[in-house]
């Protein structure tokens, strides 16, 4: 018996089709292109998730450094006196006390020396 394949393929294109919305014309309209767009954004996507991680880390620990600088220590000396003393406060709240709640921060780098 005869396999008409036309609706299946039609699926796998609106899938494609659905996937490339916003793209240019090229990638919206080809399939080819189209799949070969898809492939690449997730790749992209995938490693820009890891990227935001570290980029965050990097701001986290700046604004960190700023305001123990304000109060008479660095960053290194902090964290080490904060493991020291056993307060787990992580880096993306520490940054928040840091710009956010100066008088805060002041307690917890007191609490490290």
């Amino acid at each position: 018996m005869r396999v008409k394949r036309g609706v299946t393929s039609r699926a796998k294109h609106n899938k494609i089709r659905s996937a490339t919305k916003g793209m240019t014309r090229s990638n919206r309209s080809s399939i080819k292109r189209g799949k070969q767009a898809i492939v690449k954004a997730m790749e992209n996507a995938t490693r820009d998730r890891k990227d935001r991680k570290r980029t965050f880390r990097q701001l986290w620990n700046t604004r960190i450094n700023a305001g123990a600088r304000l109060h008479g220590t660095t960053y290194s000396r902090l964290i080490a006196g904060l493991k020291k003393a056993n307060v787990s406060l992580d880096r993306k709240v520490l940054a928040e006390l840091a710009v956010n709640e100066p008088k805060a921060f002041e307690a917890v780098v007191k609490s490290a020396k």
